[in-house]
């Protein structure tokens, strides 16, 4: 297993001019997928052009590198132009939830080649939803016409707190039997690549940030489903906390809270609160049949007023804690998401009306407020992100061509 710093680094992994003494560091260039010539990389660097010669060749050679056309040429032979070639290796990215799990195949530029969802309870253990998860990689690779040796890694989220040096889960609340599972060491029993573990939420925040918010330093992604937590990106570095558990807002106290007992045995915790199955429960207690975030959503979407109400109240709820979060870390943007969440306007409004009226005014001078875009796959799309940024970094390119070579 890798470290965390290791993968924190591919975020903003681009080297400086003057630091690209290996063909590693070179790369780092060429992954924004601008076709260059080995003339322009050697102005751009001031290596000599020997130098560039060696390390694209070397690139070339590891399939991360491929040819892209020739440059217009003023008389003679036009030079050659490369470019990374995302489709050398693919990345089996997993999003594991409470009820469900989506395995997809990416490519290392984050294009979803093939994609399943699956009914699964997180309650049934470790070996059922991994055995799934192996079994259902196989048959996508299969499906997007490639072999498990074109695998650069295995990305998995999970719903819960995770030590991300080993990937193993940190007492889940919703996860019984998988409490310091070696998730790493099993995966790779069937399928022997680098496999990296996070909180389902971290991901998330990665995913949705890297398609669609990538000059957004300071982001946080919030999931509301059946629990609620956030992922932090500060500086454009994912933020975990000391012990994995940084952003998990599900069980800071809301003040009307304190008569409402949460599953963690405190009273008054966010999710007891505005969770998908709180705020079902809320709307049992009122006589109206639901008992899911899907059935709140589905009285919502007939016009059910208790059903709004309770939901925009949810909103506020989320809003009070938020509030708070934007005067600590002062983000330029906040996503909602998870099942409730992207498909809640009147969650969305409920949080905006609280953060803009209870946060400080300059830092809520620049701050968006809006829904996810990725939807469903932003999972994916941060386990894929979370894969490539290790796989992709330098000292990992530099010790995969030694080790070729």
């Amino acid at each position: 297993m890798t470290s965390e710093a290791g993968i924190d680094a591919g975020i903003n992994s681009a080297p400086e001019a003057g630091n690209l003494s290996r063909a590693g560091d070179l790369f780092q260039l060429l992954r924004d997928g601008q076709a260059r010539t080995r003339a322009e990389l050697a102005v751009t660097t001031g290596l000599a052009r020997s130098t560039i010669a060696s390390r694209i060749d070397a690139l070339i050679g590891s399939g991360l590198v491929g040819p892209a056309g020739e440059a217009s040429s003023s008389g003679g032979r036009p030079p050659s132009r490369f470019a990374f070639n995302p489709a050398a290796r693919v990345v089996l990215a997993v999003d594991v939830g409470a009820t469900h799990v989506i395995v997809a195949v990416t490519d290392l530029g984050g294009n979803v080649l093939a994609e399943q969802r699956l009914r699964q309870e997180v309650a049934e253990g470790p070996d059922a939803v991994l055995g799934r998860v192996v079994a259902a990689g196989r048959e996508l690779l299969a499906e997007a016409g490639r072999e498990p040796g074109d695998l650069a890694g295995i990305g998995i989220g999970l719903p819960g707190p995770v030590e991300h040096a080993s990937g193993k889960p940190v007492k889940p609340p919703i996860m019984p039997g998988w409490d310091g599972f070696d998730v790493v060491s099993y995966v790779q029993r069937s399928l022997p690549v680098p496999v990296l573990v996070d909180n389902d939420v971290n991901i998330m925040a990665l995913g949705e940030r890297t398609a669609y918010w990538p000059d957004h330093q300071n982001f946080l992604f919030i999931k509301v489903a059946t629990g609620i937590g956030a992922g932090i990106i500060s500086s454009g570095q994912l933020q975990r906390g000391a012990n994995g558990t940084a952003g998990d807002l599900g069980h800071v106290r809301v003040p009307r809270g304190d008569d409402v007992l949460c599953r963690c045995g405190n009273h008054g915790c966010l999710e007891a609160l505005a969770s998908g199955p709180a705020v079902a429960r809320q709307l049992q207690a009122q006589g109206l049949e639901a008992s899911t975030g899907g059935d709140v959503l589905r009285l919502v979407g007939e016009g059910n007023l208790q059903a709004i109400q309770a939901l925009r109240q949810a909103g506020r709820d989320v809003g009070d804690v938020l509030a708070t979060v934007v005067n600590l870390l002062n983000p330029s943007m906040i996503i909602i998401g998870g099942s409730v969440g992207e498909a809640g306007e009147h969650l969305v409004a409920g949080i905006r009306e609280v953060v803009y009226r209870r946060s400080l005014p300059l830092a809520t001078t620049h701050l968006r407020i809006g829904i996810s875009m990725a939807g469903q796959r932003a999972a994916v799309l941060g386990a894929s992100q979370m894969v490539t940024q290790h796989v992709l970094s330098p000292a990992v390119i530099e010790a995969t061509l030694q080790a070729a070579g």
